[in-house]
C-alpha cells in the first residue's frame, strides 16, 4: 500500500495512510473518496462502534475491531480450530491528520474473496495481500489484507458493506459463558517464549515485538501488536499437555531461511511465506506455521526460531 501509507506521519503500527485526498492513487475511478476535516481527537468512536456493531480493543490510540469467523467449523489434523487460533479477522483504526488510517486482515472462504474485494475497492479501500495461512484445513480459509484512509465512519461502513458479501457475522451477541480454560503450563510457556502471553477464547496468545523499528515510507509503525507487525504465536490445548500452534513470524529477508531451518528441525511445518504490506522498511516477510505436539517442546522450538530474529525477550 505504497500510496496509502505515504500519508501516515509519525504514527503507524501496520500500514495506515493519512487523510488528505484519499490516496495518491487515482481512486476517483471508484466512488466518493474518504475525506475528513475533523481533527483526530474529534473522532466519534461511538459511531464507528455502532457501524461495525462491536466494541474495539484499545491500545494507545489504536482501536482494533475483531471479526472472528465464529460461523465456521474448520478442522485440521483432527483439531477443530478455535477462532482465536487462526480465524480471527480484524480491522484497526489509528487517528491521523483529521481522520484515520485503517488496516485489516479478514478471514474469507474462497467463494467470498472476489465479492468482498470488489466492494472494498469500489469504496476506495486498498487490497495489499490475499493468501492462505494454513495448509490442509477443511474448509480452506483465505486472508485478505486491506487498508484505507480518511473518515472513520465511511471506512467502517465500507468494511461492513464488503463483509456483507461474505458470511462473516456482522453482529456479536453478548456471551455469558465463562472463558474456556487453558489446560497448559502458561507460566512455563511465558518463560520459554520470553514475553507474557494472554488467554483469548480458549487460546493462549503471544505477540513478540521486533527490536528494530519498522517504518512505512519513513514513518514508524507503532504499536506493533495491534497493527500486525509483531510475531504472533498461538497455542490451542489439544489434551495431555499438547497444543496446536500456529501464527506468523515477522522476518527480514536474511532471517527467512534460518527460521525455516529452526522450525523444521523441531517438527514445526511451514505453511505460508508472503508479504502483508507493500512499502515497509525493512522489507518484511510473514512466515506461518503449524504443529500439534507437546506444548513445552514446541515452545522451545519456537524460541530457538525467534532467536534467529531481531525479536525481544524478557
Amino acid at each position: 500500500m505504497r500510496n496509502t501509507m505515504s500519508a501516515l506521519i509519525g504514527v503507524g503500527a501496520c500500514l495506515f495512510a493519512p487523510v488528505a485526498d484519499v490516496q495518491k492513487i487515482d481512486w476517483q475511478i471508484f466512488t466518493e473518496p474518504f475525506v475528513s476535516t475533523a481533527h483526530a481527537q474529534e473522532i466519534d468512536w461511538q459511531k464507528v462502534d455502532e457501524t461495525l456493531e462491536r466494541k474495539p480493543a484499545i491500545t494507545g490510540d489504536v482501536h482494533r475491531y475483531g471479526f472472528p469467523r465464529t460461523d465456521l467449523t474448520v478442522t485440521l489434523d483432527g483439531v477443530t480450530i478455535k477462532p482465536a487460533l487462526a480465524l480471527g479477522g480484524w480491522v484497526a483504526f489509528k487517528p491521523a491528520h483529521g481522520g484515520v488510517m485503517a488496516m485489516g486482515d479478514l478471514v474469507l472462504l474462497e467463494p467470498e474473496i472476489n465479492p468482498v474485494m470488489l466492494k472494498m475497492i469500489a469504496s476506495g479501500l486498498e487490497i495489499t495481500a490475499v493468501h492462505n495461512h494454513l495448509l490442509g484445513a477443511s474448509p480452506a480459509t483465505f486472508y485478505m489484507h486491506v487498508a484505507g484512509q480518511g473518515d472513520p465512519v465511511k471506512i467502517a461502513t465500507a468494511i461492513r458493506n464488503a463483509l456483507a458479501e461474505s458470511k462473516t457475522p456482522l453482529s456479536i451477541a453478548a456471551s455469558t459463558a465463562s472463558p474456556p480454560s487453558i489446560d497448559l503450563d502458561t507460566a512455563q510457556l511465558d518463560r520459554i517464549i520470553g514475553v507474557k502471553g494472554q488467554a483469548n477464547g480458549g487460546v493462549y496468545q503471544f505477540n513478540v515485538p521486533r527490536r528494530d523499528p519498522i517504518t512505512e515510507e519513513g514513518m514508524q509503525l507503532t504499536p506493533v501488536g495491534p497493527m500486525g507487525v509483531a510475531s504472533g504465536i498461538n497455542f490451542q490445548p489439544t489434551g495431555g499437555g499438547r497444543a496446536a500452534i500456529t501464527g506468523d513470524f515477522v522476518l527480514t529477508s536474511n532471517e527467512v531461511n534460518p527460521v525455516i531451518m529452526a522450525l523444521r528441525k523441531h517438527g514445526i511445518a511451514i505453511t505460508a511465506l508472503h508479504s502483508h504490506m507493500l512499502d515497509e522498511q525493512p522489507r518484511l516477510f510473514f512466515m506461518h506455521f503449524w504443529a500439534n505436539d507437546d506444548a513445552i517442546e514446541l515452545a522451545k522450538g519456537l524460541r530457538i526460531a525467534l532467536d534467529k530474529t531481531a525479536s525481544t525477550k524478557i
